[in-house]
């Protein structure tokens, strides 16, 4: 078990607890941020009793209560259940707000559940969504690749032609994407007696003793995953810095490895690949990105402590199927770990096989 340096920030609930999610609760004297306060059951084939899966999400769920009584600010990095809870007005009543831009850079699915959650929020307030949705906005967009020179300048030997046509697909649905948000009709941020809403994208924010800085909207694992988007944060106090990945999916991008690496946290909260859908969502060449991307972060960020949690705990094989992470991290002296692990606990995936 690994101590919490002076309490400024603890792991509320992680995947190797039994329960889908990635939250942690970063606390100073003058402000607390919640960040990604969402939590899911577990997928059919995790090795535990439905009952038991039941009951860890419970247990999730209340961590999440508990502390979002304990924050001024809730983050939400992006609209999957896992990430937000939609809704409980005790999480979010008298807060903060940080938020995905629910209205750019969103798949249909998240969409709709960011419309419900502003829906319910806003009412919350005394407010009718409909009636404060804003007029379509014109936006100028470019090809995101512009934005990630190093992955499209690696070289895949033989894939590099199956690569090329899946991303010119994938530049096809991102147009596609582009003009629908250019038709929706805005939900607004507001500043309002009990809550205050603000989007997040690409913006720093001072709080207290606590800058927080959000990455421009990230995909969700793969170039054009049609998964989404998500936010990445970096959380500076004082001299101490925690990056918060989200879903990055190991990464498996090599330019949110540069990022990583450039940021030169502490601590970073990484989420990992999704090793239960080897074969399926994840192939072995994505496996192998996410894989030396993360040795690199472990080799090269000067981070003190890599809670490598969310997606990875997701099945029994995962250390296997990511060992030259670990091994890196051995071999450099890097506290590399769940977060069960990191609370002196085995990793939920583990207790039942």
């Amino acid at each position: 078990m690994v101590s919490i340096s002076e309490a400024w920030f603890k792991p509320v609930w992680f995947d190797s607890m039994g329960a889908k999610s990635s939250s942690i609760l970063v606390k100073t004297k003058s402000v607390s941020v919640l960040v990604d306060p969402g939590v899911a059951i577990m997928h059919g084939s995790f090795p535990a009793p439905l009952e038991v899966k039941h009951k860890w999400c419970i247990q999730g769920f209340q961590a999440i209560l508990e502390a979002s009584a304990e924050a001024n600010v809730i983050v939400i990095t992006h609209y999957h259940y896992d990430h937000f809870t939609d809704f409980d007005e005790r999480i979010y009543k008298g807060k903060i707000v940080l938020a995905k831009n629910p209205n750019l850079f969103i798949n249909d699915s998240q969409r709709s559940r960011a419309l419900n959650f502003y829906k319910h929020l806003y009412w919350s307030q005394g407010l009718d969504l409909d009636e404060v949705l804003e007029e379509p906005e014109e936006v100028n967009l470019v090809d995101p690749m512009y934005e990630l020179p190093h992955a499209s300048s690696k070289s895949f030997g033989d894939y590099d032609s199956r690569r090329r046509e899946l991303l010119a697909k994938g530049l096809k649905w991102f147009r596609r994407r582009a003009e629908k948000w250019r038709r929706y009709r805005r939900i607004p941020q507001l500043k309002l007696p009990n809550l205050e809403v603000r989007f997040a994208d690409g913006r720093e924010f001072k709080l207290g003793e606590l800058t927080l800085r959000f990455t421009k909207p990230l995909f969700h694992g793969i170039e054009f995953s049609r998964v989404g988007w998500v936010l990445g944060l970096v959380i500076e106090y004082g001299r101490r810095k925690l990056l918060y990945s989200s879903d990055v999916n190991g990464p498996i991008i090599e330019d949110y490895a540069d990022w990583v690496v450039a940021e030169r946290p502490d601590v970073i909260v990484l989420d990992g690949p999704m090793t239960y859908m080897l074969g399926y969502t994840l192939n072995r060449i994505n496996l192998g990105r996410a894989l030396e991307n993360a040795v690199r972060i472990v080799r090269e960020s000067g981070a003190q402590l890599i809670l490598y949690d969310h997606h990875l705990p997701r099945e029994p094989r995962f250390r296997e199927r990511t060992k030259p992470v670990w091994a890196a991290a051995e071999k450099e002296g890097v506290k590399l770990m769940t977060v069960a692990e990191y609370l002196g606990l085995k990793p939920a995936v583990l207790r039942y096989v």
